[in-house]
């Protein structure tokens, strides 16, 4: 076998977690930067847990975020199928996983072209399946009753960040779980305030959006017909927005 086909697995990996990701862009979520929840009407935001209540890091919490937010899933616990017949659950019938990934060094003994032997540290990625607990039947009740830390007290706006917005003149409106500009109407799409884990994280939203915003013709007239179709054109615009 040779090199390049011996890293066939690993770019499989890579490209899957890519699509996924850009899949989300071409409808409007950005998995790295989704500070709201619907479930925040009761709770804040948590990372994704494993079924011994540490939380998941790196690439998995935005890969496990982005599954719960497309399924509707409020709990953030997930495990393994092996975990939930050890904890005495059961996957119901149907029920698909969600990828995460493993990520590690191994060591290998080679020899150079001098004969002299010496160690080489190789990285893998290893792709695995998990389930929410909302797809496991027969799990201990404590498993169920999971949620994120319940939001005591409401959540203060920043006034100086309000009028700055309704200076601006947007039309930006409120209402269901995505956050995004529309150029056919030239509006901003907000999810409720209250969804959000802070006012910081509502108002760097709307900033983000707001500079998508800025780009109509009548504006700043960045070009953004290519957006939807061209991954260049979309990532040239994102990075504009994150700047």
């Amino acid at each position: 076998m040779s090199r390049r086909e011996g890293k066939g697995p690993r770019i499989d990996i890579y490209a899957r977690i890519t699509d996924r990701i850009v899949a989300e862009l071409a409808m409007g979520v950005r998995p790295w930067m989704q500070p709201w929840h619907s479930a925040n009407a009761i709770g804040r935001v948590t990372r994704p847990l494993r079924h011994n209540g540490l939380p998941y890091s790196g690439m998995n919490v935005l890969l496990l975020w982005s599954e719960a937010i497309a399924r509707g899933f409020a709990s953030p616990m997930w495990m393994t199928f092996k975990q939930a017949l050890e904890l005495g659950g059961a996957v119901r019938k149907g029920e698909t996983g969600s990828m995460v990934v493993f990520a590690s060094r191994f060591t290998k003994t080679e020899t150079d072209s001098a004969g002299e032997e010496f160690d080489r540290e190789i990285p893998f990625l290893k792709a695995y399946s998990v389930f929410n607990v909302a797809q496991i039947d027969g799990l201990p009740d404590h498993y169920y009753g999971h949620k994120a830390e319940p939001v005591r007290d409401p959540i203060v706006r920043i006034e100086h960040a309000d009028r700055f917005f309704a200076n601006t003149g947007a039309m930006i409106r409120h209402g269901g779980d995505r956050a995004y500009f529309s150029p056919a109407t030239d509006h901003i799409q907000m999810p409720p305030f209250q969804m959000f884990r802070d006012a910081a994280a509502y108002v760097a939203t709307l900033s983000h959006e707001a500079t998508h915003w800025t780009s109509a013709p009548h504006r700043v007239n960045r070009d953004l017909s290519r957006y939807a179709r061209d991954r260049s054109e979309r990532a040239r615009e994102e990075l504009i927005a994150l700047s």
